[in-house]
Parts: structure tokens; C-alpha cells; sequence
């Protein structure tokens, strides 16, 4: 199936790593032009390598904080020079830590803020412009199931993102006139490090081990096991792609069935 991305000028943010990472490279499997960026310069020129060798396509990469609202935009501004303007958007940034609401602090708070979700509107506000040049667009975010259903110690997340999903669905309505979908990819338990931080943390409280927390975690999925990457990154790609055309505003949940509601 052509899913409409040969030569679309892709960004994914902080694709360093993880679920992000997987996108980045299927976009490349797409014959899209990629760019990248992350804090960490040796992982993101580690992940830029991956996919020259594996798809040979080109890839931009920027080391920088997605929370620097001028540095993103210097980023977009050179994506858009180097690969003629901005198709794709893919925003994303490390989760934040978890914690009990009594255990937070404002400093974490405005943190947060300022990662996952005045990031999102830095990106946005960079590549809107170039999207409705082209009257054609894609913005894809990925959260988290906690924008459906909140989890006990991921109030840091539980808060946050659900903003994030507020100001996508408002971005949605007003750009869908240039011919810009936006949307948001949920990911449930997905076998990532930032799961494997989380795995540590309330394994040590419970006493067991993370591969036997790992386990409960997969026992109370319906598909009875934890996702991988690859599989969170097919759906960003397809919401991104020619075939989500006639879908905008949407929360795309990839969590093997975990979300209880209807």
C-alpha cells in the first residue's frame, strides 16, 4: 500500500530513542526525508546512522531542547530550507517522572509544563506556517494512555497531557481549512526505557522483580503481553500517511486493549 510519504519532509522530535526512534525509521522505510533531534548528541547520531544504513535516505539532525522555544525554531526553519518546507510533525518528548500528587513539587510542575506541553506548541507554531503554504499538513503527537485513563502515579502525566489533547483537538478545528490533519498517537505499556525506569521504580516498592512487575503489567493487557516500538510507530506513520486523510482531531490508543472504557 503507497501510504503517500516518498520525498514528504518529515521532523519527529527527541527520536533519539524508543517510540520516536521507530517512527523516524519508518518514515525513512516510506522514502520520506527525515529529520531528527534529542538532547543526547551520541544517540541521536547513532539513530540518524541506523537509518542511512538501513533505508539510505536523507537525515537531518539537530542536538537540542524541545522546551527552547528558539531553538526549535531555528530547527524547523533549517528542515525547511534543506528538504523544501515542513509536510510532517511529529512531536514528542521524554515523559515526566512518576510520582504520588503529595511527592510533587512546583519546580517538577513547571518543568512538565515546559516539556510536555509548551514543546508541543513550540513545534506547532514552527511548522503551521510552512503546512499552510503547502495546504497540506500532518501534526502527529504522542502521549500516553493517561490522556484516557490517568494512572496512580503518573499525576505529572495525568495532568499534563490531557492539556496537550485539549490544545490538539483546538488546532485541529482551526487549521483543517489549509488541509492540515491533527491528531495524537496514545501508547500503552510499550517495552521502551522509559517503561523499563518505571518497571524499576515500582518493582523496588513492591519488593519483586521488574521482569515479574513487567509480567502483571502484560497480564492486565487482553492481548497479554506488553507492546514494542515498532508497532506505536505503524500507527504514527499511518495517521501521517495519504490514507488518514479524512481523519483530524483523534486519539489513536495503541495499548493491546488496555484502556477499560468504551
Amino acid at each position: 500500500m503507497d501510504l503517500g510519504l516518498k520525498n514528504r519532509s518529515v521532523i519527529v522530535a527527541a527520536a533519539s530513542d524508543g517510540i520516536a526512534r521507530a517512527a523516524a525509521m519508518k518514515f525513512a522505510a516510506e522514502g520520506a526525508k527525515v529529520a531528527i533531534c534529542s538532547r543526547n548528541e551520541a544517540k541521536l547520531q547513532a539513530a540518524a546512522e541506523a537509518i542511512r544504513q538501513q533505508h539510505h535516505g536523507e537525515v537531518l539532525t539537530a542536538q537540542l531542547d524541545v522546551t527552547d522555544a528558539t531553538a526549535v525554531e531555528q530547527f524547523v526553519n533549517n528542515v525547511a530550507e534543506r528538504f523544501g518546507g515542513v509536510d510532517v510533525c511529529i512531536t514528542n518528548a521524554g515523559g515526566p517522572p512518576a510520582k504520588m500528587f503529595l511527592d510533587t513539587t512546583p519546580e517538577e510542575w513547571r518543568r512538565v509544563v515546559e516539556l510536555n506541553f509548551m514543546s508541543t506548541i513550540h513545534f506547532a507554531r514552527a511548522v503551521l506556517p510552512y503546512m499552510q503554504q503547502k495546504q497540506w499538513g500532518r501534526i502527529v503527537a504522542i502521549t500516553s494512555i493517561t490522556v484516557r485513563q490517568p494512572v496512580s502515579d503518573l499525576v505529572y502525566s495525568n495532568a499534563v497531557r490531557a492539556g496537550v489533547l485539549g490544545l490538539l483537538k483546538s488546532i485541529s478545528n482551526e487549521f483543517g481549512k489549509d488541509g492540515i490533519t491533527v491528531n495524537n498517537v496514545a501508547p500503552g505499556y510499550t517495552a521502551t526505557q522509559r517503561l523499563n525506569d518505571l518497571l524499576q521504580k515500582r518493582a523496588a516498592e513492591l519488593n519483586v522483580t521488574p521482569e515479574t512487575y513487567a509480567q502483571q503489567l502484560a497480564a492486565d493487557t487482553p492481548l497479554k503481553r506488553l507492546g514494542e516500538p515498532e508497532e506505536v510507530a505503524d500507527a504514527i506513520v499511518w495517521l501521517a500517511s495519504e490514507r488518514a486523510s479524512y481523519i483530524t482531531g483523534q486519539t489513536l490508543l495503541v495499548d493491546g486493549g488496555l484502556f477499560k472504557g468504551i
